[in-house]
């Protein structure tokens, strides 16, 4: 890996360290933020908790490039009078994962580490040893004796946390990671906005924003709003989907997705047909590999709340493939991150001043 190389990895290792879930992404934000006054036109943020990069704002046409800057995490719901604090989860989570977990509770004070606990299998009965753990069932331990001194660690009802997993290195190219979905996403379209300060689109603006509250935005998330602000002409999304090169994969059901195997374009629902065939032109011309995602009902991207803005936003979704979706050891390839960053940069770069995504 090249000098250059390892600075963005550099990037993203302090991108994906930092906790945001849903609702509480500032630090994330502030990092993302950080970085992109390096090379931006300008940055901003938003009441919403969205972040903004813009490189040729004024020129038309406006491309906005979202990727959702906050992961899934655990909300402390009650302190008891011993101590022990319980959670309910921001986000979809499968509870499994969470036991045995170590967490960190964004205190009001600081960073206050934990441990989720659990009846110990010992003292199970044998039908309880075959139940499901439902996260309502579970708890988290500070070490604390009782709620007053919860209260001094300066915890209290509606903190949020997550748990405990930094980012690591693997072989190869491939990292892990608590918060590559969708954190990735985030540093992806900031990498398209270096890249076109590097080599600028001849008639295209373009925004990148790192959107807020994608995994609970049921009514669009902070990528709405955003959309909204900026009035886009065109959007693009990135986000994350199944790799499918594990055991047990249902490739039949989700397509044929690898670490390694370049970025992925959607087809279908939120996607207009013309940005989606735009993406796949320009990956043949640049010798980008891709594959392609079929979305008949919905995205599950912020391209849902994107693509009925106003008069409506042509809108694609290119995604990452990765493993282990919503557990604390995500994964996926460097190598991915990078060409998706280029094919967004050379989609940019593909637009006339009379751009049309109009079907006739």
């Amino acid at each position: 890996m090249d000098d250059q190389a390892e600075d963005r990895m550099e990037f993203l290792a302090s991108l994906l360290d930092e906790p945001g879930p849903s609702g509480f992404e500032v630090r994330p934000a502030r990092v993302w933020r950080k970085e992109a006054v390096r090379f931006a036109d300008r940055t901003w943020s938003d009441v919403h908790g969205n972040s903004y990069a813009a490189i040729g704002e004024p020129r038309r046409p406006r491309v906005m490039l979202a990727g959702h800057v906050d992961e899934i995490g655990l909300q402390v719901t009650h302190v008891d009078k011993d101590g022990f604090l319980y959670m309910d989860g921001i986000g979809g989570w499968d509870s499994q994962v969470l036991v045995g977990q170590r967490v960190t509770i964004l205190g009001r004070r600081g960073d206050v580490p934990g441990v989720v606990g659990k009846k110990p299998i010992h003292l199970m009965k044998p039908e309880e040893r075959k139940k499901v753990s439902e996260i309502r069932s579970l708890w988290i331990d500070v070490g604390a004796s009782s709620r007053e001194e919860v209260t001094e660690l300066g915890i209290r009802v509606g903190d949020a946390g997550v748990l405990a997993q930094g980012f690591q290195r693997l072989a190869g190219d491939r990292i892990a990671a608590r918060a590559l979905d969708n954190r990735v996403g985030a540093f992806v379209v900031l990498e398209a906005l270096r890249l076109l300060q590097e080599d600028p689109a001849p008639h295209a603006g373009v925004v990148a924003v790192a959107t807020s509250q994608e995994e609970i935005g049921h009514s669009g998330g902070g990528a709405r709003s955003a959309a909204f602000h900026l009035e886009p002409d065109v959007a693009l999304v990135v986000d994350v989907t199944f790799a499918t090169d594990v055991p047990d994969a249902q490739k039949r059901e989700v397509g044929e997705h690898t670490l390694g195997g370049g970025p992925v374009v959607s087809r279908g629902s939120a996607v207009h047909p013309l940005v989606a065939e735009r993406l796949l032109t320009v990956a043949e011309a640049e010798g980008i590999s891709v594959s392609i995602h079929a979305s008949p009902r919905a995205t599950w991207t912020d391209a849902d709340g994107i693509f009925m803005v106003r008069a409506g936003v042509p809108t694609g979704v290119v995604s990452i493939p990765n493993r282990y979706m919503h557990s604390p050891s995500e994964m996926v390839a460097f190598s991915d991150l990078q060409q998706a960053a280029q094919l967004l940069a050379a989609f940019v770069r593909s637009l006339d001043s009379d751009t049309s995504f109009v079907q006739e």
